[in-house]
């Protein structure tokens, strides 16, 4: 198999460029060469929001397959997809759940309503139109049959540069009373990134196209199994205090953004964002490791690096200020 990496230098395209590479893909990646690639890989420079960026895919190919991890303007998608829809097979597209209405009701499928107003000749807008747009985009291009859309939910492991699970290892590391959100039960939904990325060679090189919500079953895990994980890899002090979520909220902490991952139960967020139907996709083989392997081997991919994990410049820091949680944890009110 020929694969076609459109950005495969972090995260998601590195997860998916490595695991090509050890299935014996030839794979080549598209990059502005701020990140080096993974070893193995044929590089192909170029910008593709750049005047005249996309000239090195026009002198490549054919590929079997492309994957796109691209999060901004719809029109970047529409534009390397038109250059290579004579010069590929398929086009996979690492879209976002986010793409459907909001809220959804719990179980929700990939027949859901997604959002209106999204085009593929767009310049960046929303996170969510931005997402669809490039759906669009690739569906022009490609069609139906030769189109792939992964939904994504919450994603998490190795190489994250959005900084949820480092920021969690990275303040439990430190030791002393941790201020944990309850309930310690609350019910989680994530994918490993190379689970996502294995998924998506797997779907795209038997021939899947459609979307399909990319995430682990509803309860894979639970708030309570995630920290504790957390503080059984760095082997530190934490003490963690159960919190309940009024009084979290009250004290103005954010959900998803202050204590990352965590949102509150019986909410919109926390359906939207945790309770999709997934069966599609594990229908079509999708297999999820438990949250002790994923938190394991972040923690050993943060120590390999340093310590401190990449931050994407597009993307808020999140964390909440250990002054908040001082406040909130010598007020002793836990759940």
């Amino acid at each position: 198999m020929r694969l076609l990496l459109l950005g495969g230098t972090e995260f998601v395209g590195r997860a998916v460029a490595e695991a090509a590479l050890a299935h014996g893909w030839d794979v080549t990646v598209f990059h502005r060469g701020r990140h080096a690639p993974v070893a193995g890989v044929r590089s192909l420079p170029g910008d593709r929001t750049a005047p005249g960026g996309l000239t090195a895919l026009a002198e490549g190919g054919p590929w079997d397959l492309v994957v796109d991890t691209w999060s901004a303007a719809p029109r970047a998608v529409r534009d390397a997809a038109r250059l290579l829809r004579d010069r590929a097979d398929r086009y996979a597209y690492v879209s976002s759940c986010s793409v459907y209405t909001w809220p959804q009701p719990a179980g929700y499928t990939e027949a859901a309503p997604v959002v209106e107003g999204a085009s593929a000749d767009a310049d960046q807008t929303d996170y969510a139109r931005d997402k669809r747009g490039g759906e669009l985009a690739a569906l022009d291009a490609f069609g139906p049959d030769r189109s792939l859309f992964v939904r994504a939910g919450l994603i998490l492991g190795p190489y994250e540069n959005i900084g949820r699970l480092p920021w969690w290892l990275g303040r439990i590391a430190r030791g002393g009373p941790v201020l944990a959100p309850g309930p310690r039960d609350l019910p989680l939904q994530y994918v490993d990134v190379r689970d996502l990325a294995e998924w998506v060679l797997e779907a795209a090189g038997t021939g899947r196209s459609g979307p399909y919500n990319v995430v682990s079953p509803r309860g894979h895990t639970t708030m309570g199994e995630l920290l504790d994980a957390c503080v059984a890899v760095t082997g530190s002090d934490a003490e963690l205090r159960w919190t309940d979520p009024d009084i979290v909220l009250g004290a103005g902490i954010a959900p998803w953004t202050d204590l990352p991952v965590w949102v509150p139960p019986d909410t919109d967020l926390h359906t939207t964002l945790h309770e999709g139907d997934t069966s599609r996709a594990a229908a079509a083989g999708l297999r999820c490791r438990p949250v002790t392997e994923t938190v394991a081997d972040t923690w050993r991919w943060l120590r390999e690096i340093g310590g401190t994990a990449p931050q994407r410049p597009d993307r808020p820091a999140v964390g909440v200020a250990p002054e908040t949680e001082a406040k909130v944890l010598a007020a002793g009110a836990h759940g």
